[in-house]
């Protein structure tokens, strides 16, 4: 498998661009059909963009977290399961930035720069709770492990060439295996029924005593014992597409007013477009989307400067920003998608024109992990400085 190499931000950016508008235009069919993405995904993996986060001394563009957030935000505004199924890609790409040996650097950075995918067996069910985690890595005598355990919510899992697999091995830390799709006693299995994100086929990974070497196996752990970004940057990438969501919605609303809806006879107008409520509700669905769009880069750039001067400190102050942003995006995503039917009329509900995709995609998505825990780190934080925990959440 090979890919074309991005050579910086601003390239970065125009492929994203141009894979918008291409995916955009088979969004609103792909979920109707349920047709998993698969030639998309091929051609995101040829365009080289799964690579750009890849540091310059291995080859990558090494982007910012700005050009990062952007890149969500396109491709969530034209196909918000497409932006999905790569998230967990950059987060455990980024897993290796911070763990990986030279060596683990040196072979995994080769395989995101030919265009290979990392998926994501993170999540359990059934457990106490989100970071109850009961699959094992096993210690072989020849130093290899044995993987077991089911996952599920394995969005990008299906699609992978890698998948990232989050275990505890025999000290009850969390490490991270790193197992090939094709790997024996390894399973995908495309049961994911959720009413929105359709096409992330996000369902369960089992494994059944799954060899893995050694030096595939990263200490997790590791990243929360300093000041650290993992969750910064994996928090940043959801509420980028759920901005992109808010701004998909907002636009596909106005193509059809301006288009489609008839003018309310009481208005005495010709055209929906001109009528001032209508004209009203449109600013201020737009204040919603820009503020969101605002906040997503604030926080971006918080990220970046806390890479440059990583401390408890610049840490706690990329987490807090990010948060915000991650509050303002979900509401905003739901809230706008939601007001579509309002601002468009009777006809927008019709099933035939799938609409209501971005309300479905807004509505499960922002399920993700819950605001309202969010506000209370940021409350804390801003009242008696209380730095946000180091889960990986936030």
């Amino acid at each position: 498998m090979s890919a074309h190499i991005i050579t910086d931000d601003a390239e970065a950016l125009a492929v994203a661009t141009a894979l918008a508008d291409e995916f955009r235009a088979g969004a609103a069919q792909r979920d109707r059909d349920r047709r998993l993405p698969t030639s998309e995904l091929d051609r995101m993996s040829a365009s080289g963009l799964l690579g750009v986060s890849v540091p310059a001394r291995h080859g990558g563009a090494d982007v910012s977290a700005l050009t990062l957030a952007e890149i969500f935000r396109l491709l969530g505004s034209a196909d918000s399961s497409l932006a999905q199924i790569p998230q967990s890609h950059f987060v455990y790409a980024n897993v290796i930035r911070r763990q990986g040996t030279e060596e683990q650097q040196k072979f995994f950075f080769a395989e995101l720069l030919a265009g290979r995918r990392f998926g994501n067996a993170q999540s359990e069910a059934g457990t106490r709770h989100v970071q109850d985690i009961r699959t094992r890595l096993t210690p072989r005598p020849d130093g290899s492990y044995l993987l077991s355990g089911v996952k599920h919510y394995c969005t990008g899992a299906l699609f992978a060439h890698w998948i990232p697999v989050l275990a505890l091995a025999e000290d009850d830390r969390p490490h991270v295996a790193y197992v090939p799709r094709d790997a024996d006693g390894l399973t995908v299995t495309d049961d994911w029924d959720g009413m929105g994100q359709r096409t992330t086929a996000s369902g369960t990974v089992r494994l059944d005593g799954v060899v893995v070497p050694a030096d595939r196996v990263l200490p997790h752990h590791l990243t929360f014992q300093g000041p650290q970004l993992h969750g910064a940057v994996a928090q940043l990438l959801h509420a980028a597409i759920d901005v992109g969501i808010a701004g998909g919605a907002l636009a596909e609303a106005a193509e059809f007013v301006r288009t489609k809806s008839r003018p309310w006879f009481e208005s005495g107008l010709d055209s929906a477009a001109e009528d001032p409520l209508l004209i009203q509700r449109f600013g201020e669905l737009a204040v919603q989307e820009r503020a969101a769009v605002a906040l997503l880069r604030e926080a971006a750039r918080a990220v970046d400067a806390a890479r440059d001067h990583l401390t408890d400190e610049s840490a706690a102050e990329a987490s807090i920003a990010v948060a915000a942003a991650k509050v303002r995006a979900a509401e905003a995503a739901v809230s706008v998608a939601g007001a579509l039917f309002e601002v468009s009329g009777t006809r927008s509900a019709l099933d035939s024109l799938n609409l209501h995709r971005h309300w479905r995609d807004a509505r499960t998505h922002t399920l993700h992990d819950p605001t309202r825990w969010k506000i209370q780190h940021i409350g804390r934080y801003v009242l008696n400085g209380t730095l946000p925990p180091r889960h990986g959440l936030l």
